[in-house]
């Protein structure tokens, strides 16, 4: 009897090579980028249609901030021009776009750009999109772990309650499952400050493919690869 297909709830997807995609084409750092909004729409249809009900996008990080000033400038133009155009479409095939990340250094424009678009696609029920923007996980972890020494010293919980599930339960990703499947386009074999809480028990996928060129097909053959990993999670299955 064939084995059914097995999908991954989650999948998150570090975006990388749009600079390199450019460089190839003797373009600027920023039509790679532009570039790369194309494979954004492509991997989201991909998702819908497979039955996967959340995915991850590594949009921006931190250290993304200390790049050229012109072309951070043009990442958030870009984001901003992004969400205002495909909040509509998005909502139409019911995907629900949740922004993670802290926005203290985001101006009041590109704020109003990211309550706007999950505003627009709160209702929807068949795929979650999280677009992870200006997000660090090393400093995830030290906020949650400061917010758990925090309620300790108020004596809202004592030391002996700090766990995995508090832990996890004070993350920005709290009310989201552990990813299943952590794509890196380009062939780079890093997490680069990723989900490393989360990504303990993660299958890993690290294609050649740079992210403008990562379309539908390639999204597909992706989840191919997955289907053919046996998850144990530390166990050991019987043959």
């Amino acid at each position: 009897m064939k084995r059914e297909k097995a999908i991954p709830s989650h999948v998150a997807i570090i975006m990388d090579g749009n600079g390199r995609w450019a460089k190839q084409r003797g373009k600027e750092r920023y039509e790679g980028h532009l570039a790369g909004v194309d494979s954004v729409r492509n991997v989201v249809r991909a998702a819908v249609r497979n039955g996967v009900e959340w995915l991850t996008l590594y949009a921006f990080s931190t250290e993304n901030w200390g790049r050229p000033i012109a072309e951070v400038e043009a990442i958030m133009q870009l984001f901003c021009k992004t969400v205002v155009g495909e909040g509509d479409e998005l909502a139409r095939q019911g995907v629900r776009v949740k922004i993670m990340g802290e926005r203290t250094h985001f101006s009041p424009s590109v704020i109003e750009m990211i309550e706007r678009i999950e505003n627009t696609t709160s209702a929807g029920d068949k795929l979650t999109l999280v677009l992870a923007f200006n997000y660090s996980s090393r400093r995830e972890i030290m906020l949650a772990a400061q917010s758990l020494a925090q309620r300790v010293a108020s004596g809202e919980m004592g030391v002996e309650d700090i766990n995995e599930e508090a832990l996890s339960a004070s993350l920005m990703t709290a009310n989201i499952p552990d990813p299943d499947f952590i794509i890196r386009t380009s062939g780079e074999c890093r997490l680069s400050n990723f989900l490393l809480w989360q990504a303990s028990y993660a299958e890993f996928y690290f294609p050649e493919t740079l992210w403008p060129d990562f379309d539908e097909e390639a999204f597909d053959r992706a989840l191919e690869v997955y289907a053919e990993r046996d998850r144990r999670y530390g166990l050991v299955t019987e043959d």
